[in-house]
């Protein structure tokens, strides 16, 4: 953790207190998911008794139902501040992990799935307005690399983790790993409890005055992020849905292949990660356009998916196209993540931070709702037609994105705003042209 503080200084970015504490919370929560999302239908199934089918069925309906909670959360973020909300979502979820081996009936399963579902779902809108409230200007993206990085390492080492418990105690070994994992989120909570929020007093006063989701729809500019986001979160669930899906059918390449993926993304988010965002940070270049390449990267990557497709060559050839298609998509994933991430965190006018990231935060949620659906039926036209729309949709994410710079707040903008601007604030009077917001 001493790098990210010696970056901080060499670069001149403001020390976040308590950032050690912050990350190896996010990392230690990150450890308890990669302990059950890899088996979940099978992990619910062993530790409360109930058959896969209604095992499924509770978490559909309680993952629906988080969705809809989302907007409460950003409501109570802007209310209580994202640190006590933040708090609260890691108590429950631990709550709720201790209590799953003892839901033996589909009522206590379905009650506690659907408490757990609703702290799961909110928990990225108040993760992201807790990183605006501790941050400001490049602070926030070296944050947003961090995190992602540690997550990245966390779930890999709890999948590592519930397999040797898997190995030693077999099917039984469940229990134990959701006991384990809501101890992962108890101590995750102990240390983000350490972290200190800063605020100005302006944005204090702000909180104060009446504010809602009125705010955010008339925010077109912030909508039309929203909505660019929308097309890039596509090509985030392509590795998982599409990419199976298109060995196996149009490839006809072997399984394993899948896997060979996921572990050269994983590896890659979690070693240089922060490098990557790093070099983009001290480059100076702007979130937009930042975020812009990280598309066009992506965009890269899915035209590169096409061509292979279109020749299939033989098996050697396919697999070293196919990593080398991987690299690209996850160095589009590392230049996005960080600055996308920072750029709606700062956009967004403190005193109603939380109800503009739920919103923002719903385009990568409608999103993984729709790519399978969406994926699975161009897919049974033509292998090529889902990257063919993937590729049309991260070109339209990128021009939106440098179409929007101008009428977006330049804190937002660039990770060191103009002297003349309060550094990483997006709630000033003057942030956007009135013809644009009306």
């Amino acid at each position: 953790m001493a790098v990210f503080r010696s970056k901080a200084a060499t670069t001149g970015e403001a020390k976040v207190a308590g950032e050690r504490s912050l990350l190896l919370g996010i990392g230690i929560s990150a450890v308890g998911i990669g302990m059950y999302v890899p088996f979940s239908l099978v992990f619910f199934h062993h530790v409360t008794g109930l058959s896969l089918t209604l095992v499924g069925l509770v978490m559909t309906v309680t993952g629906l139902a988080g969705l809809a909670f989302m907007p409460l959360a950003g409501s109570a973020v802007d209310r209580f501040g994202a640190k006590r909300v933040n708090l609260v979502l890691y108590g429950i979820r631990a709550l709720g992990f201790a209590l799953y081996p003892f839901a033996s009936s589909l009522a206590a399963f379905a009650a506690v799935a659907l408490i757990t579902a609703l702290a799961d779902r909110s928990f990225s809108v108040v993760q992201q307005s807790l990183i605006g409230e501790v941050a400001r200007g490049a602070a926030r993206d070296r944050l947003q690399a961090s995190t992602r990085a540690l997550q990245n390492a966390g779930m890999g080492a709890g999948a590592l983790l519930v397999s040797g418990v898997l190995a030693l105690w077999g099917t039984g070994g469940f229990t134990y790993t959701a006991w384990g994992n809501s101890l992962a989120f108890a101590l995750a909570g102990l240390l983000v409890s350490r972290v200190r929020p800063v605020r100005d007093d302006a944005a204090g006063s702000a909180r104060r005055a009446p504010t809602g989701y009125r705010m955010v729809l008339r925010d077109r500019p912030f909508l039309g992020l929203t909505a660019a986001n929308f097309l890039t979160a596509l090509g985030y669930s392509a590795l998982s849905v599409l990419f199976p899906l298109y060995l196996s059918t149009w490839l006809a390449a072997p399984d394993s292949l899948t896997g060979a993926a996921f572990t050269v993304n994983t590896v890659l988010c979690a070693g240089i990660g922060v490098l990557i965002a790093g070099r983009v940070r001290r480059s100076g270049a702007r979130r937009t356009r930042s975020a812009a390449l990280g598309a066009l990267l992506f965009a890269a990557a899915f035209v590169g998916q096409i061509v292979l497709g279109t020749l299939r060559p033989g098996q050697t050839v396919t697999l070293v196209a196919l990593l080398a298609i991987v690299v690209v998509y996850t160095l589009g994933e590392l230049v996005h993540s960080p600055s996308g991430g920072a750029l709606s965190v700062s956009a967004a006018p403190e005193a109603v931070r939380g109800r503009y990231l739920a919103t923002y935060q719903l385009s990568y949620s409608l999103a993984g709702a729709l790519a399978p659906s969406l994926f699975t039926a161009l897919l049974a036209v033509d292998g090529r037609l889902p990257w063919a729309v993937l590729t049309v949709a991260a070109l339209g994410a990128a021009l939106a994105l440098v179409r929007l710079e101008p009428h977006l707040p330049a804190g937002a903008v660039h990770s060191e705003p103009p002297a003349a601007a309060v550094p990483g604030d997006a709630a000033a009077p003057e942030r956007r042209p009135a013809a644009v917001v009306a």
